[in-house]
């Protein structure tokens, strides 16, 4: 089976957040996704329940064989095994692990949305995916991530991350 490109999208707002997205990461890699860009780490404003830590967020872009769902199961044991709880819907949580994107496809299944449904509205996500991606656009866009980005209306406050040096490996391509 050939490699697919896939987006994946990290946050963090409970306990250590840079240490659970870097643990995420290893999750994913020893899950067999071949990391081939990671965006910078983000604090990022509560969204939708606003009465909770910030977050850390980042986007992933990844090479992989697994199907859709199979990468979904995936991601979904990763967060289970990292003991993330979402005891309350857009609530806090250890690590949040979502598919942006894979490849250009289209995936609307009760499981599965593929573009992720509020991407597009997400400035926490936008940022770091243009970053890493500026000229990635999927068919059912009409401008590109850089552009798409820069053109958001959603105002919550989206920083850069002052990562710490440890555990950042610098193999990876931040493209």
């Amino acid at each position: 089976m050939a490699e697919t490109t896939v987006y994946l999208s990290l946050g963090s707002n409970l306990g250590d957040r840079e240490k659970n997205l870097r643990a995420a990461m290893a999750f994913l890699a020893d899950a067999n996704l071949r990391m081939t860009g990671i965006s910078s780490f983000y604090e990022t404003e509560p969204v939708d329940l606003r009465e909770q830590p910030w977050f850390l967020n980042c986007v992933v872009q990844a090479e992989t064989e697994l199907p859709p769902l199979d990468l979904l199961r995936v991601l979904r044991g990763i967060e289970a095994t990292m003991g993330s709880k979402k005891l309350v819907p857009k609530g806090p949580r250890l690590i949040d692990l979502d598919i942006l994107l894979y490849s250009g496809e289209t995936i609307d299944t009760p499981e599965l949305q593929v573009p992720h449904p509020r991407m597009l509205q997400r400035k926490f996500v936008l940022v770091p995916l243009a970053e890493i991606a500026p000229n990635l656009r999927h068919p059912s866009w009409a401008k590109t991530a850089a552009e798409l980005s820069h053109g958001i209306t959603d105002s919550s406050v989206v920083r850069k991350f002052a990562e710490s040096s440890q555990g950042r490996d610098k193999s990876c391509p931040r493209s």
